[in-house]
């Protein structure tokens, strides 16, 4: 293993934004994989609650047949074959998927990625501004793929099947999103401070 990981080291002063990005790719995909085991176990936690029952409609966009249009559209009842419906229980399970992922993604990518030194307060201020900005922009492309994926996936292979299948592709789609996004964001946020301007007090005059 020496010579593998003394070649790695070499790699990585060489060639650090490659390196960064092939460590970030292998644990972005640990972290899919969860979210791909989370979101239907919290589906199906949920589905022993009234949370399905319980519409969830939140940030109106506009209206259509003088209905309004909500952002977060999440209407009471089982998803349908458009891919509507799902409550409370679907909104819940896909958000507490996400922010669970990324929580761990945050101190991952940031302990073993980027190996950043600098404030971690500062750090996660950005990163939270950032999720909640990418949740928005996820939530609205929704619209342009959710009701197709859903609509083939249960009339191919069954409203049970289907469903699980369309769950675990809007949940691959999100993934990668926040995949194509945050690793420049990563590269701006998660610095690697000198040891000697880290040790050096605030205040202190710079010579």
């Amino acid at each position: 293993m020496k010579p593998i990981t003394a070649w790695w080291h070499r790699f990585e002063e060489r060639h650090e934004t490659v390196a960064q990005f092939i460590v970030f790719f292998i644990l972005s995909n640990g972290v899919t994989v969860l979210q791909l085991i989370l979101m239907p176990l919290f589906r199906w936690i949920f589905g022993f609650t009234s949370l399905q029952g319980t519409t969830f409609q939140f940030l109106p966009v506009g209206s259509s047949g003088g209905s309004p249009v909500y952002l977060f559209d999440y209407v009471a009842g089982p998803i349908q074959a458009d891919g509507s419906g799902g409550g409370l229980a679907y909104f819940l399970a896909v958000e507490i998927t996400l922010l669970i992922a990324q929580v761990i993604n945050f101190f991952a990518q940031r302990s073993i990625t980027f190996k950043s030194n600098s404030s971690i307060w500062k750090a996660a201020f950005w990163y939270a501004l950032a999720y909640v900005v990418i949740t928005i922009v996820a939530a609205a492309l929704q619209v342009l793929y959710k009701e197709p994926i859903y609509s083939w996936c249960k009339g191919t292979l069954g409203a049970s099947t289907g469903e699980t299948v369309a769950d675990v592709l809007t949940m691959i789609i999100n993934a990668a999103i926040s995949f194509w996004v945050f690793f420049p964001i990563f590269k701006v946020i998660f610095k690697r401070v000198p040891e000697d301007e880290q040790a050096q007090p605030e205040g202190a005059a710079q010579v």
